[in-house]
């Protein structure tokens, strides 16, 4: 089904607005490029000197050019090794901001009373301060391996598995459904990249912002232009 231009880049596929916030119950975020403006590894990466290396995968992986998001991450992790941990703090500090509108757009839905899930392949050390930042329900990302002081390039493993890709997002938006004893068709999904895809694709309403060709290809919504809250334009709150 081909989207049409609503408004000046913002673009709608397979619906009528406006949609009632208000009959959603669930929202996902991703968090790199999505709820902010860089990508967290690349810019870590920038601090060993190895951010053309890094990016290079990290936007292949983006666009769906490398399918096994996995070994992606592992890779550009690999690449961190020796980077001292204060590197972290510094990126946060000096690098991150929250996209435009992102605070908006997550308020808005906050007062609809939906409940708010960050969903990332990013890591827990930026994932936990936008989650605490923008006041999120719930966050599942990443563990970057550590050992006196420096990166080790490798992931913790955590009790639900080893790392946060497309198909980890699709299945925490249901398990975060089922618990919350709601229809699939009652989440909304917020990405940009391919590893987004799938988590877009089991939710009722899925939303690209700023997204890559394939992403935009299937979003119901897709943000070219502007900031996160016109996705306000198609939703009555």
């Amino acid at each position: 089904m081909s989207a049409h231009e609503f408004a000046p880049g913002l673009f709608i596929r397979g619906f009528t607005p406006p949609l009632p916030l208000s009959a959603y119950k669930l929202v996902a975020f991703d968090m790199d490029s999505t709820l902010i403006n860089i990508e967290c590894v690349d810019e870590i990466a920038a601090v060993a000197g190895r951010k053309d290396e890094v990016a290079a995968i990290t936007e292949a992986a983006m666009r769906g050019e490398i399918t096994d998001f996995k070994d992606s991450l592992r890779r550009r992790v690999a690449l961190l090794a020796g980077v001292p941990e204060t590197a972290l703090q510094q990126v946060y500090d000096q690098r991150l901001r929250l996209n435009p509108g992102v605070e908006t757009f997550v308020q808005a839905c906050q007062r609809a009373g939906l409940k708010t899930l960050l969903v990332s392949g990013g890591f827990t050390f930026f994932s936990e301060r936008i989650r605490h930042r923008l006041g999120l329900d719930f966050a599942r990302a990443n563990s970057l391996g550590t050992f006196n002081g420096r990166l080790t390039g490798t992931l913790f493993d955590r009790p639900w598995g080893d790392i946060c890709d497309g198909a980890e997002k699709r299945r925490v938006v249901l398990e975060v459904c089922e618990l919350m004893g709601i229809d699939t068709t009652q989440a909304i999904a917020v990405g940009d990249g391919a590893n987004d895809l799938p988590m877009m694709a089991a939710a009722g309403l899925s939303i690209a912002y700023h997204g890559k060709p394939a992403v935009r290809e299937q979003a119901m919504i897709s943000i070219e232009s502007g900031g996160m809250d016109r996705a306000l334009e198609l939703l009555r709150t």
